[in-house]
C-alpha cells in the first residue's frame, strides 16, 4: 500500500489515524490529508491524473463541506475510482447507518476511537505482513 488519504475535519484525528496505520505496518506509505470530503475527492483525482492512484481512503463520517457518505457515493459511482477501498470512521455508533454504508461499498465502518487492532482487522487482507504488525 503506497498512498493513503485520511479525510477528517480534525487535524488531531488525522494525526491519530495516521499513527495507528503506521503502527500496523504502513510506515512507508505516503499519507495525504484532507479536512473534508470534497478535498479528499480532489486529492484522489489529482493522484490518479499523475498516474499515482490512491490505495486506501480513510474518511470520517461527519465533516463540513462534504461528509463521508457523500464522498463514499462519489467514489463508488465513479468508473475510475470504484475499486478504491473506503474505510469509514464514525462516532455515531449507529448499526443501521453502518449497514447502509457497507451496502454502499464501504470496506469497513469503524467506531471512534479507532485503535491499531481495529484498523488491522479491517485492513487485514490489504496489509503486507513481511515487515508489518502481526
Amino acid at each position: 500500500m503506497e498512498r493513503i488519504i485520511i479525510a477528517d475535519d480534525s487535524e488531531t484525528a488525522r494525526m491519530f489515524i495516521k499513527r495507528c496505520l503506521e503502527i500496523i505496518g504502513l510506515r512507508d506509505a505516503q499519507f495525504l490529508e484532507a479536512a473534508n470530503g470534497r478535498d479528499a475527492l480532489q486529492l484522489t483525482k489529482e493522484q490518479l491524473a499523475k498516474g499515482e492512484p490512491v490505495d486506501l481512503l480513510v474518511s470520517d463520517l461527519n465533516m463540513p463541506v462534504m461528509d463521508g457518505v457523500t464522498l463514499l457515493k462519489w467514489v463508488k459511482t465513479s468508473p475510475r475510482l470504484v475499486q478504491l477501498p473506503v474505510l469509514i470512521i464514525t462516532s455515531a455508533g449507529n448499526p443501521a447507518k453502518e449497514q447502509e454504508l457497507m451496502e454502499q461499498g464501504a470496506l469497513a465502518v469503524l467506531n471512534k476511537p479507532v485503535s491499531p487492532a481495529s484498523l488491522l482487522k479491517a485492513l487485514d487482507s490489504m496489509i503486507d505482513r513481511e515487515d508489518g504488525y502481526a
